[in-house]
């Protein structure tokens, strides 16, 4: 069978308030038990204290001797009366005095006398060994003992009355407490497991698919914790089924367009509408380039999402690869009407990278140049070492891109709906290929809006041996 967590919880609270009012149940007994007998054994000796005047002037009244308690038993209460006070005032022998605290709980009827033999004259006959006792002096000699059999249990009515109010007091309480704690864990059962379960029914939802699943927790512990966690989880897990969708459809587009090119351009020459010369079989070569760049972008990302992407590091001059790679592109920047600057320093700046990642980092950015920036404009390329770390910047004129849109340059298939966009020739591969490339070397890679107008890339990467 099935306990759910709340009654585990009403269970632990419920038997942890037993057994801890059973234990005070128990320590209240015994320590009241135990203070009780001693407060009844201490007020009978301060009561045999007091009857021992009493006792040596019935003797010495009597003509020093013990017979008149022998023959007439009777009298023996009446000696054990006090002659003063607790305030120590003499008391009228003919009224009766106002029973003391031991008398009501029987401890006079635990006295009794024995003369100089050690022989029973009077009083209680069920202690052969007093364990309390005090000397009847009489002109300074001893005739006598009074003694009181201490109290071991409770015995009299008065006390078992009083045992039994204790017993019935500790009953209520107990029960009291019982209830007290069985309603503090219905609340807190309540109170700290409705938002566990509203986690856990949101767990449930997720899990099925529901990505849109929030949870409204406002406490600030550890439950508030987790539903921000869960959330953040929630909202997590619904971006990249977004992104997986997007994907998807941005791969089949990205596929569908230079399929569709190839399929019309082959339909073409098969119905003899257009020739098979040097010309359409340039056109379909562009075609599967495309693809086969698609096709490469896709492979080196889904390398770089499991860190499969091999790099193999070593010291290099990064001005001089900035160099060559600016170099290539030269030409093409020129057709473009794109002027290209280069601001790098003479020395060597060594950084440690891998330099076919790095040469493809930069003939992805210089691509994107090529194929975004307006005619006449100007690209600045330069590199400099700040502190521990190589600074590398690509700069470009209009057009720029608007500050909500640079957060995204870096995702897959991203393009901003100016002239940054498909009709430019680029899947939108290149960015998030840049950012894995510099990640893996331990960098950084940004988007700025440039000073000339345009894009900034600025990339820092760690500086290699000199």
């Amino acid at each position: 069978m099935k306990i759910s967590i709340t009654a585990k919880l009403f269970a632990a609270v419920l038997a942890t308030a037993l057994l801890v009012a059973l234990a005070m149940g128990v320590a209240a007994h015994l320590n009241l038990k135990r203070g009780f007998l001693g407060y009844l054994n201490e007020q009978g000796e301060l009561r045999l204290e007091a009857a021992v005047p009493g006792v040596t002037a019935g003797y010495r009244a009597n003509g020093n001797s013990w017979n008149f308690l022998r023959e007439h038993p009777e009298l023996w209460y009446k000696q054990l009366r006090p002659l003063a006070d607790d305030e120590g005032r003499a008391l009228d022998p003919r009224e009766r005095p106002p029973p003391t605290v031991s008398e009501l709980t029987g401890a006079t009827r635990r006295f009794a006398l024995y003369d100089t033999d050690r022989r029973r004259v009077a009083g209680f006959e069920g202690s052969t060994a007093p364990e309390v006792e005090r000397p009847i002096v009489v002109d300074g000699v001893t005739v006598g003992w009074l003694t009181m059999a201490r109290f071991e249990a409770v015995s009299s009515a008065a006390e078992r009355r009083f045992e039994d109010a204790q017993w019935r007091s500790r009953w209520l309480v107990g029960a009291g407490a019982m209830l007290l704690a069985a309603g503090i864990a219905v609340w807190v059962s309540r109170a700290l497991l409705t938002p566990v379960k509203e986690v856990a029914a949101a767990t449930h939802r997720l899990a099925a698919g529901e990505y849109g699943t929030r949870v409204h927790i406002e406490a600030r512990d550890e439950v508030g914790q987790l539903a921000v966690d869960f959330n953040r989880l929630a909202h997590t897990l619904q971006r990249n089924e977004e992104m997986r969708r997007e994907f998807m459809a941005d791969v089949s587009h990205e596929l569908r367009t230079p399929l569709g090119v190839l399929h019309g351009e082959l339909e073409a020459i098969e119905d003899g509408v257009r020739t098979l010369d040097r010309e359409s079989v340039r056109s379909l070569q562009a075609e599967v380039a495309t693809l086969n760049k698609l096709v490469s972008d896709l492979y080196d990302l889904s390398l770089a999402d499991v860190g499969a992407l091999t790099y193999r590091k070593a010291d290099l001059d990064v001005a001089e690869t900035l160099r060559l790679a600016a170099g290539a592109f030269r030409e093409r920047l020129s057709e473009r009407g794109i002027k290209l600057a280069l601001v790098l320093p003479e020395a060597p700046l060594m950084a440690f990278v891998d330099e076919r990642r790095l040469v493809q980092l930069f003939n992805n950015l210089l691509e994107n140049t090529c194929r975004y920036t307006d005619a006449g404009g100007m690209l600045r390329v330069s590199a400099r070492l700040d502190g521990a770390r190589v600074c590398i910047d690509f700069s470009d004129t209009a057009p720029g891109v608007a500050d909500e849109q640079r957060a995204h340059l870096f995702e897959r298939f991203y393009r901003t709906d100016a002239s940054r966009n498909r009709q430019s020739g680029g899947a939108g591969l290149g960015l998030a290929i840049c950012q894995r490339i510099v990640e893996a070397h331990d960098g950084r890679i940004e988007a700025k809006a440039s000073p000339l107008g345009g894009l900034w890339i600025a990339i820092e990467l760690p500086q290699g041996a000199a």
